[in-house]
């Protein structure tokens, strides 16, 4: 036995030698200073002004945790210097493209627009599509999000040339990341949550969510989000420029942390907060995190990962209870809807919606939302190998985190095994 130990030993210490080397090279040929990422920017698009909000110092704290705390892999660092790249040369040509039409987009209103939010994992997505099927509403789709400049074609052509380009990008990201469908399919065409508009502005829970970053995370969540969603409503302004405005629907469970700045930029809105058992929450938002992180770090110990994941689900769900007391007022704007309500009669929730507009969907889209729920299969987890046992989280001794929240919303903490 003794004689095989060896060489495994030895072709593992080989194999870290050279993920070393190679992390060491990736940081030499993909930094990620801050003054570098908006030098190349403007160099690129020949523009100077980022606009309204300031990107620091939001993208300098951004990048040095990505660097110090990050284990960003050498591949996953040219992805996130990709990625920072396109959106600090999108928010540059957004800030030329707003600059001559500021009084368009300022009497563009936005009336009785709905978030959905609440805790992650919890049919948010599922509801966001639901409610996106009705063609009286608008949501916005991966595609205009990922690019919202116009591209100009000659000839004209059906398809947005976006569109295409979206899903190549996105058929690229499926290939790098294989398991990512069997915990949140993306394509071109479906809806996009906020946290994709909030990244042009360098204060999002994006970040958060796909890598290890606990100083930019503390202070995102000690920022004063009120531009981000000021910035927001006048993304979705430009977005509806020369269309019919309809009721916009939107969604990201991040809305919980600021919900008084959401509030303030869109004072109408009507919010709707989905809620789960918190443990089944922590179950699939570890196989999330375990498939966003690995795209751009190494695997690191799963207790750990557990913990934080542990710890994130109580901070919400304590965001969520603390804002109720905080603004009973607003209790009339709010909705709650629990994941079983949502997948047991999917169209009665949305009647339920509705009745709080004072609006009735008509049966054509009623339609289309049956249609949508008949379809849609739960996601496929039978590529995902880890078990919850193999993350080691004592669900008795972490009971207390949710009881508050268990009790407000009427939802039953289940141990797992």
């Amino acid at each position: 036995m003794t004689e095989f130990a060896q060489p495994r030993t030895s072709e593992r210490r080989f194999i870290q030698g050279w993920k070393l080397l190679g992390d060491k090279l990736g940081r030499q040929l993909w930094p990620l200073g801050s003054d570098a990422l908006c030098a190349e920017a403007k160099r690129r698009t020949r523009l100077e002004d980022f606009g309204d909000p300031p990107i620091e110092p939001a993208l300098s704290i951004l990048v040095n945790s990505l660097e110090i705390e990050a284990g960003l892999h050498s591949l996953g660092r040219l992805f996130m210097r990709i990625h920072l790249q396109e959106l600090l040369e999108t928010r540059l040509r957004l800030t030329q493209a707003w600059s001559s039409r500021l009084k368009a987009m300022e009497a563009s209103t936005i009336q009785r627009p709905i978030f959905i939010t609440g805790m992650p994992r919890s049919g948010s997505s599922f509801l966001h599509e639901l409610l996106a099927e009705d063609p009286e509403n608008r949501a916005p789709r991966v595609w205009e999000v990922m690019f919202p400049i116009p591209i100009r074609s000659k000839p004209a052509i059906k398809v947005d040339p976006r569109v295409s380009k979206a899903e190549f990008s996105l058929w690229c990201f499926r290939r790098l990341a294989p398991k990512a469908d069997s915990v949140y399919p993306m394509r071109a065409r479906t809806p996009h949550e906020c946290v994709a508009i909030h990244s042009y502005t360098l204060l999002s829970e994006e970040f958060v969510s796909t890598c290890y970053v606990p100083t930019y995370e503390a202070f995102l969540h000690r920022a004063d989000l009120g531009p981000t969603y000021a910035w927001q409503r006048r993304f979705l302004q430009y977005l509806q420029l020369g269309q019919a405005n309809k009721r916009w629907v939107l969604k990201a469970p991040d809305h919980v942390y600021s919900l008084d700045k959401l509030l303030t930029a869109f004072p109408d809105a009507l919010i709707i907060r989905t809620h789960r058992n918190p443990i089944d929450v922590v179950k699939s938002q570890l196989q999330l995190t375990q498939v966003l992180e690995g795209l751009y770090a190494r695997p690191g110990k799963r207790d750990k990962l557990a913990m934080r994941e542990v710890r994130k689900i109580g901070e919400i769900s304590h965001q969520i209870t603390r804002f109720q007391e905080n603004h009973p007022l607003k209790a009339g704007q709010f909705i709650d809807l629990t994941y079983r309500e949502l997948v047991t009669d999917p169209v009665a929730v949305v009647r339920r919606i509705y009745d709080r507009l004072n609006a009735r969907p008509t049966e054509d889209a009623v339609e289309r939302m049956r249609h949508l729920a008949s379809k849609r299969s739960r996601y496929d987890r039978s590529r995902n190998s880890s078990k919850w046992a193999d993350f080691r989280v004592d669900c008795a001794a972490e009971a207390p985190r949710f009881e508050e929240y268990c009790s407000r919303f009427g939802i039953s903490f289940q141990k797992v095994t």
